[in-house]
C-alpha cells in the first residue's frame, strides 16, 4: 500500500501563501503544492489539510479554521473570504458510487468526487461536517453538530443532522 507521507510541509511548498498567515503546531498538509492560502488566515493545531493532484484547494483572506478540523479536497474545496471554521470540522469531497455491482464491498466500489463551496462570511459551527458537492451561502450561520448534505442558501441559519433551515440570519443596523 503506498503512503501519502507524514504531512510534515514548508510554507515554500504550499502552491501559494499570504502573509499574516498562521499555522499552529501539529497542522499536517498532504500534497501542499495543490492548497493556496490567502492573507491573514489563521488555522488551529491538529487539523489536517489533503490536497490532491488536479483539484482545487483554496482558503480565502480573513478567514479561522479552529484546531482538529480534517478536510479532504479530493473534489475540490473552496473556502471564500472571511468565514470562520469551528473546532472539529469535517469536510469530504467524494463519496462511494452506490450504482456499481452490488456484491462489491463498498470499500472496493468506485468514488465520485464533488466540490464544496464556502461562501463569503459563512460560519460553521463546532464539530459539523459538510459533505461533498454542498455549497454554504454568503453570511449562513450552521449550527454546531450538523451535517450538511445539501445547499444551504444566503443569509440563513441552519442546524441538525441532517442540518434544516432554522431562520434566515436578520442584519441589525
Amino acid at each position: 500500500m503506498k503512503t501519502h507521507g507524514t504531512g510534515k510541509f514548508k510554507y515554500s511548498e504550499l502552491k501559494s501563501v499570504g502573509t499574516d498567515v498562521i499555522i499552529e503546531d501539529g497542522v499536517r498538509i498532504f500534497h501542499p503544492e495543490h492548497i493556496s492560502i490567502g492573507d491573514n488566515v489563521y488555522i488551529g493545531h491538529n487539523t489536517i489539510l489533503h490536497g490532491y493532484p488536479n483539484t482545487t484547494f483554496n482558503i480565502g483572506s480573513n478567514t479561522w479554521i479552529g484546531p482538529q478540523c480534517y478536510f479532504h479536497s479530493a473534489g475540490t474545496i473552496i473556502i471564500e473570504e472571511m468565514v470562520g471554521i469551528g473546532p472539529c470540522v469535517k469536510m469530504l469531497t467524494s463519496y462511494h458510487d452506490f450504482s456499481s455491482p452490488q456484491d462489491n464491498p463498498i470499500r472496493l466500489k468506485s468514488l465520485i468526487f464533488k466540490p464544496i463551496l464556502l461562501k463569503y462570511g459563512c460560519d460553521i459551527g463546532t464539530g459539523s461536517i459538510i459533505n461533498s458537492g454542498v455549497t454554504i451561502g454568503k453570511n449562513t450561520q450552521i449550527g454546531s453538530g450538523s451535517v450538511v448534505t445539501r445547499d444551504i442558501l444566503d443569509n440563513i441559519l441552519a442546524a441538525g443532522n441532517p442540518a434544516k433551515i432554522i431562520s434566515k440570519v436578520v442584519k441589525k443596523n
